[in-house]
């Protein structure tokens, strides 16, 4: 590495914002500069946690174009600190882009631990822990049944993010591609005062939720493929 400043993924809380680290408070009061998705949503919690700072826009809209900049800030000795709406930078939001200028660029690059939706999501599933594959969001179009195909072979436990107005599909193509009885687990508005959290198999869910439409931040976790007898 040179002598260049350090990029620092922030995680920020899925919901309740008591979760965010004293570690990640410290990080955001003292670096140079804030890069957040959505300055908006960072405001809330920047002002929660008394900090008075610009926040800079990072998105997916930007951030081809914003990486000279923000490489440039770094390159002369500067901290730059980078926040999504909730959870870790990088996982299904953006941040990979800027990770890989500055891999590229030989400028240091830490990841603070903290939250993220998945794994409290898997933990509590009732589903295989000790395997699984992170999906995030499926395609909505090109390549969705491709791919859902071939995870109707995986036999280690599915993770996916889906939004609320694509569940009922998503759960309906679930039990087409990995059939009715396949167990799976819904968890909606992690450490939120609305949280909730639904296991049954996928048609069971499907129906559930096509009686009852959702809201807010959905993970769908998802029992893999039953090996057959002879090959456990």
């Amino acid at each position: 590495m040179n002598d260049s400043g350090k990029l620092i993924l922030v995680p920020t809380p899925i919901g309740n914002l008591d979760d965010i680290t004293l570690r990640a408070v410290e990080v955001l009061k003292t670096a140079d500069m804030i890069l957040a998705e959505d300055t908006r949503v960072s405001s809330k919690l920047t002002k929660h946690l008394g900090i008075e700072k610009k926040l800079t826009p990072h998105h997916k809209f930007n951030e081809h174009k914003s990486l000279g900049m923000v490489v440039s800030k770094l390159n002369e000795g500067k901290t730059v600190a980078l926040i999504s709406d909730a959870g870790t930078p990088g996982i299904s939001d953006p941040g990979f882009l800027l990770v890989r200028a500055c891999v590229e660029n030989e400028i240091e690059v830490e990841c603070l631990p903290g939250p993220t939706a998945l794994i409290p999501a898997l933990a509590v599933s009732g589903l295989p822990t000790d395997r699984f594959v992170f999906e995030g969001f499926l395609p909505q179009k090109k390549g969705r049944q491709k791919r859902l195909k071939e995870l109707s072979e995986e036999p280690r436990t599915l993770v996916f993010y889906e939004s609320p107005h694509r569940l009922v599909k998503a759960l309906g193509q679930f039990s087409d591609f990995f059939g009715e009885e396949r167990k799976a687990c819904v968890c909606r508005e992690l450490s939120k005062f609305f949280e909730e959290i639904k296991r049954g198999t996928v048609a069971e869910l499907r129906q559930y939720y096509a009686e009852h439409p959702p809201k807010g931040e959905i993970v769908v976790v998802v029992e893999g493929l039953a090996k057959p007898a002879r090959e456990k």
